[in-house]
């Protein structure tokens, strides 16, 4: 049982003690490295598109939005393999590309629930998130 001053005191603090190389301290907390970079630039995104009246439809939605979500998709499974691999820099550049995804997503479902894109997005992070964690599930974490 985890003494009090141990408990993540926040939101974005969601990795356990063997998975601390993915994360940056900030004012003695820890962030997940790709969370940094994602919701930063979504919530840029999401007021910067409000802000500019940006359309509700774009040709290229559908592909550009998997397009900025697939890069942290494969690098958090390779990562789920592979739990020593990788970057903390390369976590928050997919995150920032998969902000910049959601953003846009994010945007046009406030306005006009459940688009295309969004669904898209749902889909592709559910065909690969399930088989992933099904697949790992069982590793062992260190102690």
């Amino acid at each position: 049982m985890p003494r009090p001053l141990e408990v993540p005191v926040f939101w974005l603090s969601h990795h356990h003690a063997d998975e601390y190389n993915r994360t940056y301290v900030l004012a003695g907390v820890r962030v997940c490295a790709r969370c940094l970079g994602t919701y930063p630039v979504l919530a840029a995104v999401f007021l910067g598109l409000f802000a500019l009246r940006s359309p509700l439809t774009w040709a290229w939605d559908v592909p550009v939005g998997l397009g900025l979500t697939l890069p942290a998709l494969v690098d958090w499974a390779v990562g789920r393999f592979r739990p020593a691999s990788g970057h903390n820099a390369v976590r928050m550049l997919t995150g920032v590309l998969l902000g910049a995804g959601l953003g846009r997503s994010l945007y046009v479902h406030v306005q006009r629930p459940l688009p295309v894109v969004l669904l898209a997005q749902a889909l592709l992070v559910t065909g690969v998130a399930v088989p992933v964690i099904l697949a790992t599930y069982r590793r062992p974490r260190p102690e």
